[in-house]
């Protein structure tokens, strides 16, 4: 499960002891610009989750410095008793600071290095090319684990190779298609092997938009109108889809804000490539699809429901039994 930070304490509070109820594995909270930092609603759903592993999706290096990450990562991982993760990206909308975020690759690498290094309490300089940190910099109190779980947010080949050397998981965010696992799992194997890690120790999470209700059409209907407005952006990072023309139509109408219109042009098919929408049935028939296709998790996003509370309830009571290990 995956919220976004728009929410009043009591209402994080409240939507966690909703989801403790049925045995999610992960509670996740978005860190997306101009939004609550997802730290506090972390640490409220904390507080009231026994089972599920909480964590960031995502911070990033440009906007936080890897020793505040370091940081936020271990008071997380305190308040939920182990149970945490820390999710690392290259960051959208960086453009509105000012910011270019150059250099995206060597800046991940070597944020997610040092935020191990922190954990870790090492005393040895960090000398990377982006960040510095002098000898004998240790955190002034010990973290519970120096090895909280990293996840990597990210579409490319590359940085996934990447996360297969150093992270635990990858994450591809707005996207439910299938056969993105078969794009980036040769590449976390390469890293894998490079590192010389086990082969599939890295898994590959899937996240989107969802919108499961009983009237299908209602559900799917809200869906393409939450998805008109990412899409635009996320479908140029899917290299299976192979129709340009369309991809340039409806980000000229994302371009002059004519979501209506980008709506419109997002068929059942597409629909299925960039959110989870539908009835339960249609939800289990696109997890089961997804595993199929080798993803480690699958991340159900904001908003869930036509109402919210409804939709966290069919996923947990009809769409999770399907699941059960």
């Amino acid at each position: 499960m995956a919220f976004q930070s728009n929410k009043s304490p009591v209402e994080y509070q409240a939507l966690a002891e909703l989801v403790d109820v049925y045995p999610f594995d992960v509670v996740s909270v978005y860190n997306d610009l101009l939004f609550q930092p997802a730290l506090g609603p972390l640490i409220l759903m904390a507080q009231r989750l026994h089972r599920a592993q909480v964590g960031f999706a995502a911070l990033n290096p440009y906007t936080l410095h890897p020793l505040e990450i370091a940081g936020q990562a271990a008071v997380l991982d305190m308040v939920s008793g182990g149970r945490s993760y820390m999710g690392l990206v290259r960051g959208s909308w960086l453009d509105r600071l000012g910011i270019e975020g150059k250099k995206s690759y060597q800046t991940l690498r070597e944020a997610t290095m040092l935020v191990k290094h922190l954990l870790a309490r090492d005393p040895a300089p960090f000398e990377g090319q982006i960040f510095q940190l002098a000898a004998n910099s240790t955190l002034n109190y010990q973290p519970l684990r120096a090895d909280v779980p990293i996840m990597i947010g990210t579409w490319g080949k590359l940085t996934a190779r990447m996360a297969g050397e150093i992270a635990n998981e990858i994450k591809i965010g707005g996207s439910s298609n299938p056969a993105m696992v078969g794009v980036l799992q040769p590449e976390i194997a390469a890293g894998e092997a490079k590192a010389g890690r086990e082969a599939g120790m890295v898994g590959v999470c899937l996240g989107a938009v969802t919108v499961v209700d009983e009237d299908r059409e209602a559900a799917r209907a809200l869906v393409r109108r939450e998805a008109a407005l990412y899409i635009p952006v996320v479908a140029e990072l899917d290299p299976t889809l192979q129709d340009p023309e369309w991809l340039q139509r409806v980000q000229e109408a994302a371009g002059r804000g004519d979501y209506d219109y980008v709506s419109r042009q997002i068929s059942d098919e597409m629909l299925d490539k960039f959110a989870f929408a539908g009835n339960p049935q249609d939800i289990i028939r696109q997890v089961e699809k997804l595993i199929e296709a080798g993803a480690s998790r699958v991340e159900f996003g904001t908003p869930h429901g036509l109402n919210p509370e409804v939709g966290i309830n069919l996923l947990g009571e009809k769409v999770l039994p399907c699941f059960k290990s």
